[in-house]
């Protein structure tokens, strides 16, 4: 790669300092009325979810929480949310083998998003675990003009399989273009053969200091 010509693209919603800001998707929170009291527990696997919780009705933050992601526990934290669990992995089979083994009594609700990598719901039944479902928002893709298309040699960082979906949706991939991504599951959505590298945590700081030590 090239060093001197190497700039950094954060394709996240949430823009940080030293990258340029190039968000691929956009949120809609659904409408409903949830009624948390019949649950022991809440399942959220990311801040968007626990938002769109906050924006449907605030006694969610009653129930104790199982929140995938160091970001996710302090997105529950900072509005009143008690945070039971965080799982020291974030990969969707292993996530579910630790639910099945210290929750399998527990009725949890998992707040998610319309599209998922992984069935939860239905790797739990297997285990004879019932995983109640609410889909309280979706993803969509933010749309950009060819012109806005990241120049060569550019590092880009991947924080979902939702934004490689989107990126591609509207630019394409470059074989100059090396990918940062989030994790091994979103690893999957890129294009074959695409030159990349994992972040060392789960993190969008721990993809940025990746991408910094790449130039």
């Amino acid at each position: 790669m090239g060093k001197e010509a190497s700039m950094i693209y954060l394709l996240s919603p949430e823009a940080k300092e030293g990258c340029i800001h190039l968000p691929m998707i956009r949120f809609h929170t659904f409408e409903k009325e949830i009624i948390f009291d019949t649950y022991d527990m809440l399942m959220f696997t990311s801040k968007q979810a626990v938002l769109s919780a906050e924006h449907s009705n605030k006694d969610w933050k009653k129930v104790p929480c199982i929140a995938i992601g160091n970001a996710t526990a302090k997105q529950i934290e900072s509005l009143g949310g008690t945070v039971e669990y965080t799982p020291e992995t974030f990969y969707a089979k292993t996530l579910t083998e630790t639910i099945v083994k210290n929750f399998q009594n527990k009725k949890i609700l998992y707040l998610r998003p319309k599209e998922v990598s992984f069935d939860s719901k239905g790797f739990l039944a297997s285990k004879g675990i019932a995983l109640y479902e609410e889909i309280i928002y979706e993803t969509a893709c933010v749309h950009y003009a060819k012109k806005d298309k990241p120049e060569k040699n550019a590092i880009i960082i991947f924080t979902s399989p939702s934004t490689i979906h989107c990126f591609l949706k509207s630019f394409g991939w470059d074989e100059t273009y090396h990918a940062i991504v989030i994790g091994e599951v979103t690893k999957k959505y890129l294009p074959k053969n695409a030159s990349m590298s994992v972040a060392n945590e789960p993190l969008i700081d721990a993809c940025i200091k990746k991408a910094k030590s790449l130039i």
